[in-house]
């Protein structure tokens, strides 16, 4: 008694389509047919669509298929390397498991760089959407360096700047502007490379700079930036420069 390719097809938990396609690629040889035209499938080409499928149920592409059957050398370096592309996969696997654990746990980590996530709580909205827009240029050894930055303590000034209003007095801004410049200088001198975002990108230095700037505009207040650009002022001898000019003036 012969099968359909139908029958053959649910027999080994496959569709017609499947197999059809296995004929035209030359992996499953056709069947005789029956006076009527239809194809006639034995038991032989239920065990080979079974092998077939056993094999690209393993991960074995098609291609490759004639290759891993033979048992030679090529077909052992073919298993060897799904191997390691399975056990690649399954540290990618792991490691996504570890980082929804993580978001599970604490919502805030969600938009965070995996190093950077049980930093989530004590960071300020516009800071961790900051963080998560450097990703894209810092490589990983500037972006080692931010964090160790922000795993230092927050001290008053840094809570102070995050609170800042849009509406803060000059006074106010200029104060800031001032401690905080100190704060850069040291920085500079720990960190020398990340005073230039585009020697450490992992892009042309135009974009890296591109994509600080568009952060700043859109996650910190006016305020925030007059007071920045004051501290760049100071840090870059700009404000130096302009109260030599004052003062020769008078």
């Amino acid at each position: 008694m012969a099968w359909s390719t139908r029958q053959l097809a649910e027999l080994a938990g496959t569709t017609t389509k499947t197999v059809r396609h296995y004929h035209e690629i030359g992996l499953l040889d056709e069947p005789e047919r029956a006076s009527n035209g239809y194809k006639r499938y034995g038991a032989g080409h239920l065990v080979r669509l079974l092998r077939i499928r056993r094999l690209t149920d393993l991960g074995v592409p098609l291609a490759d298929v004639p290759t891993v059957e033979s048992g030679d050398e090529r077909a052992r370096q073919i298993l060897r390397d799904l191997d390691a592309e399975l056990a690649a996969d399954i540290e990618r696997r792991q490691r996504m498991r570890r980082e929804l654990a993580a978001v599970m746990e604490n919502r805030a980590a969600l938009d965070m760089p995996p190093d950077f996530r049980t930093l989530a709580d004590n960071l300020p909205e516009g800071e961790r959407s900051m963080l998560l827009a450097y990703v894209s240029v810092l490589p990983p050894d500037a972006m080692a360096a931010v964090q160790e930055q922000l795993s230092a303590p927050r001290g008053a000034l840094d809570v102070e700047f995050a609170a800042l209003a849009e509406d803060a007095p000059e006074a106010v801004r200029q104060r800031l502007a001032e401690l905080m410049a100190c704060e850069v200088r040291q920085q500079q001198r720990d960190h020398p490379a990340l005073a230039d975002p585009g020697f450490v990108s992992r892009r042309e230095a135009a974009v890296a700079e591109s994509v600080v700037a568009h952060a700043l505009v859109e996650f910190y207040n006016s305020a925030h930036l007059d007071v920045l650009r004051r501290v760049h002022a100071i840090v870059f001898g700009d404000g130096a420069a302009k109260s030599e000019d004052g003062a020769a003036r008078e």
